[in-house]
């Protein structure tokens, strides 16, 4: 069974990555070499020390052949992820990206509130203090879609102890716009 010699059986004249590293003879018949070329020893490697040879076989064989490439693909990335974390593998990572996204939407609703309070405070001009229950009632209508959206995430199982960080800032984020607003006022006040 150590048929690592230059003459292979079949149409290949080298084993596939999985029977050198497993040292036996690769057939034309190894459910492996499609997918696992001997150019490429590092990609079936790291996938024999996640899964295994023999699971990875299984699986491919109970799978139709047109699915079996895309199978290798994502066991491919799993094992990748797997070896970065060992524990979540890609599901730390897609957690990871959900975290970075909710938090630029967060910043986006921020810049978009700020930009709005000042081209609403410049559109008024001089405005009185009667002027400011209108604009009150908006930030005050931002503030309820701010939470709601972190509500939203809660529903969707997308909010974990950083996620409940992100629903308290969003809290703020209405807060925040409020003071700006009075601020606003009050500057515009002093050069009335």
């Amino acid at each position: 069974m150590a048929g690592s010699g230059s003459s292979g059986s079949g149409s290949s004249s080298a084993p596939c990555a999985s029977c050198k590293l497993l040292r036996r003879r690769c057939t034309q018949e190894c459910v492996f070499a499609p997918y696992f070329p001997p150019e490429d020893p590092h990609k079936f490697a790291i996938v024999h020390k996640v899964f295994g040879a023999s699971n990875v076989s299984k699986m491919l064989q109970e799978l139709p052949a047109q699915q079996r490439a895309d199978a290798v693909s994502s066991l491919v990335y799993e094992a990748n992820a797997r070896m970065r974390d060992p524990v979540y593998g890609c599901v730390g990572a897609i957690s990871y990206l959900q975290q970075q996204v909710s938090q630029l939407q967060m910043q986006l609703a921020l810049a978009k509130a700020e930009i709005l309070l000042c081209v609403q405070m410049q559109h008024d001009g001089h405005a009185t203090a009667s002027a400011s229950p209108p604009s009150l009632q908006r930030q005050q209508q931002q503030l309820m879609e701010s939470e709601a959206y972190g509500s939203l995430l809660m529903q969707n199982g997308l909010m974990n102890s950083t996620g409940a960080h992100q629903q308290q800032m969003l809290g703020s984020a209405g807060n925040t716009a409020l003071m700006l607003q009075e601020a606003c006022l009050k500057k515009e006040s002093l050069w009335a």
